[in-house]
Formats: C-alpha cells, sequence, structure tokens
C-alpha cells in the first residue's frame, strides 16, 4: 500500500526546532517558535491557570463525553471577550470549541468549502505560514494582498489595489492584532477603510485572532475585529488560547460565526457540528474548562497577561534602545515600532542562515524572530549579532 508513497519535506518550522535542539553550543538562542518566555528563558504555567487546575482536580469532574460543539461555558465567555460582553452583535453569534487556533482555521474554512466552495481565500503576503495549507487542503483556492508598513501601521492603499481582484462571497483573512510575522497592524483608520470595502464588495472578513491581549489589551486588541462585526453582515473568527492564557499543548480555540440573519444560525451549527464529527468528534475539554474558569473570574488572569504583555514591550524597547546606543542600521531599529511576539527583520534567507551558523540564534529564514521569547541575558549579544549580521549582508 504504501510502496510508492515519499515522505513529504519537514515543515520549515519545525526542521528549525530540529536544527536548534540538535546545535551543541550552550549560549544558542532559540527565536523561531512563538512562545513566551519569562526573564530567566522559561515558559511558565501562568498563576491562574494553575489555580483553576488545582480546582478543577479538587472537584473531580467526569470524564464523559462531551457535545460536538465543546464546553458551552467556554464557548460563551470567549465571544463575550472577541465582541465585547455588551456587544449587540452577540444573539446573532455562533460558537464551536475547536482543537486551538488551527483547528479553528480548518473547521471554518470547511465551511467555507460547504457554504461557497468556488471562494478564494486572499492571504496577507508575508502572513501566517499556515494560512495558505490550511485553506487549501479544504479545497479552497487562495490569493495574496501586500501587508506592507507605512510607518508605525500598514499602508492601505496597496492592500485595497490588491483586493480589487476578489469577487463577491470570496473571504478576506486577516489577522486581528499583533500580525505574525511582521508585528505590523492596521491603523483605525485602515480598518475603517478595509471594512468598508468589505462590506461594498460582498467580501467575507475572516479574522484570525490568535494574540488577543498581548498587543495593547484585551479590549484594545479586539477594536479592529469589532468594528468588523458591527458593520458587515458576515463575518468569521478564529480565536485561540494557547499565547494569551498559556494554554499551548492544551489545544483550545474557538471558531465562530457571526450571520447575517438569526435564521442562519441553526444550519451554520449544524454544518460545524458536521465538520467536528467527522474530523475529531468532539474537542478536548481541560484547557475549556479551565479556560471557561479564567474568563468567567478574570481579574487574576488579567494580571498574569499585564505581566506578559509589558515584559514583550520591555524587551522590545530595550532591545532597540540597545541597538541604537550600538549604532545599528535605522532598518533594525524599526523594530520598536512592533507589536506583540513577533518582528521581522530586515534580513534575507542566507542572513538569517548566517545568523544561526555564525551566533547560534534561530529565527525563521523570512526574517521573523520571536521577541517574546528573548531573556534578559541574550538581549545585548542578539543586537551585536544583529548588527554584525547587518553589516555582512551590505558589503555582500
Amino acid at each position: 500500500m504504501f510502496s510508492d508513497l515519499r515522505p513529504l519535506p519537514l515543515d520549515p518550522l519545525w526542521a528549525l526546532q530540529n536544527a536548534f535542539r540538535d546545535d551543541p553550543r550552550p549560549d544558542k538562542l532559540n527565536l523561531g517558535i512563538g512562545i513566551y518566555r519569562d526573564h530567566l528563558g522559561q515558559t511558565p504555567v501562568l498563576r491562574s491557570v494553575q489555580r483553576a487546575e488545582e480546582q478543577r482536580a479538587a472537584t473531580a469532574p467526569s470524564k464523559i463525553y462531551r457535545p460536538l460543539s465543546g464546553n458551552a461555558d467556554f464557548n460563551a465567555g470567549m465571544t463575550r471577550l472577541l465582541l465585547g460582553a455588551l456587544s449587540p452583535a452577540l444573539p446573532r453569534a455562533v460558537t464551536v470549541q475547536t482543537v486551538g487556533g488551527t483547528g479553528a482555521l480548518r473547521t471554518l474554512a470547511d465551511l467555507i468549502a460547504s457554504a461557497h466552495p468556488d471562494a478564494t481565500v486572499w492571504i496577507s503576503d508575508p502572513g501566517y505560514a499556515n494560512h495558505h495549507p490550511l485553506m487549501r487542503a479544504a479545497g479552497l483556492m487562495t490569493a495574496e494582498y501586500p501587508w506592507q508598513p507605512d510607518g508605525q501601521s500598514v499602508a492601505v492603499t496597496p492592500l485595497l489595489q490588491a483586493l480589487s481582484a476578489a469577487r463577491s462571497g470570496d473571504v478576506v483573512l486577516v489577522q486581528g492584532c499583533c500580525h505574525n510575522p511582521t508585528g505590523t497592524d492596521l491603523s483605525a483608520d485602515g480598518w475603517r477603510a478595509l471594512t468598508s470595502f468589505c462590506t461594498e464588495r460582498g467580501l467575507i472578513p475572516l479574522i484570525d485572532m490568535a494574540y488577543q491581549g498581548l498587543g495593547q489589551g484585551l479590549d484594545e486588541d479586539a477594536r479592529g475585529l469589532r468594528l468588523m462585526v458591527d458593520h458587515a453582515p458576515t463575518v468569521l473568527i478564529a480565536a485561540s488560547c494557547s499565547k494569551n492564557m498559556g494554554l499551548y499543548c492544551e489545544r483550545t480555540g474557538t471558531a465562530t460565526v457571526l450571520v447575517a440573519d438569526a435564521s442562519e444560525k441553526a444550519a451554520v451549527l449544524s454544518v460545524l457540528e458536521g465538520i467536528a464529527r467527522r474530523t475529531y468528534s468532539m474537542p478536548p475539554e481541560h484547557g475549556a474548562a479551565v479556560a471557561a474558569a479564567l474568563l468567567n473570574d478574570p481579574a487574576e488572569w488579567h494580571e498574569d497577561l499585564r505581566v506578559m504583555r509589558d515584559r514583550i514591550g520591555h524587551v522590545r524597547q530595550v532591545l532597540t534602545d540597545t541597538l541604537c546606543n550600538l549604532g545599528a542600521p535605522t532598518a533594525l531599529q524599526a523594530i520598536r515600532h512592533h507589536r506583540g511576539m513577533f518582528t521581522l527583520l530586515p534580513l534575507r534567507p542566507e542572513d538569517m542562515r548566517r545568523l544561526q551558523r555564525d551566533h547560534g540564534i534561530y529565527g525563521t529564514h523570512e526574517g521573523r524572530i520571536n521577541v517574546a521569547g528573548i531573556p534578559d541575558h541574550a538581549v545585548r549579544p542578539l543586537a551585536q549579532a544583529l548588527i554584525a549580521t547587518s553589516v555582512a549582508q551590505l558589503s555582500h
């Protein structure tokens, strides 16, 4: 059966993790994968998560099967977190629990394929590396629009010019905040322009909300999403608790659909549950139950999240100050204006390989590094390595 089967190329990100694992240098630095690390370089379980897990263990709830749509308390809490607790759009929302944010994207891709198989999904360039494969795996066509920095935000004109080729019913996949990989987001005016464009042309927004709360704050990071929801008749949202709750391996996320008319909710929920049934049957309960506890009693979680957000901002500030003090090229100092976990360095793939080979610093080939993964002691060596690599780039 498998005699003609050939192994697929290893995913570039996981290939990078393998290379880092096999590197014997004690001072190596892994900035490829998107996880939060504290000042010592550790990824702790949040105190709020520990407390919720202790309470859950003490009550020892049954392990019986749950509904196909997952934990209802978690789904309701996530819907309020995304849309706002008093949002008038709440009655239009259908939310199901998914296997992480990746599972949410794939579930929504299958929903799109069921409702409009000829739709093209438009994805930012550069963008999250798994967006294209996820959409194409559902049988959907993909296309790209440019995500180009313009000062501290994204240039809207070339973005809309590219989307002018989209047809009514196409889907525009846009990251809600803390853009991966660039760290550059739409401004408020940019969100308004994109919302008007999609509404006028019948394009469906699909908002990937993987980093809510790690940019400016939970509500602040959701402003663009909520603007879309307030004005567009149909909006799709993929959300994840991996980053803002530290539930990485628990695979905890949601897929939310804002319908144009409440009469569509039953059919949408039925199709979403059908997708779940034939894919994984029901999503895992533990992470959702923990997240539901945090959402229902959020004070300690909000403090944990503030600590993470402040540390990311502090590391970014210290890194750019160090680069500036060491006389780094201006292009490198633009890191100061990015938001969230990631930043995109102005380096070529060969420069990233040089950074890895000569300095033991691992980022993706496109130049993405995880700012949230830089321990305090590594800031100055990283800045020096970036400058040395930039100088080598210019000399070539």
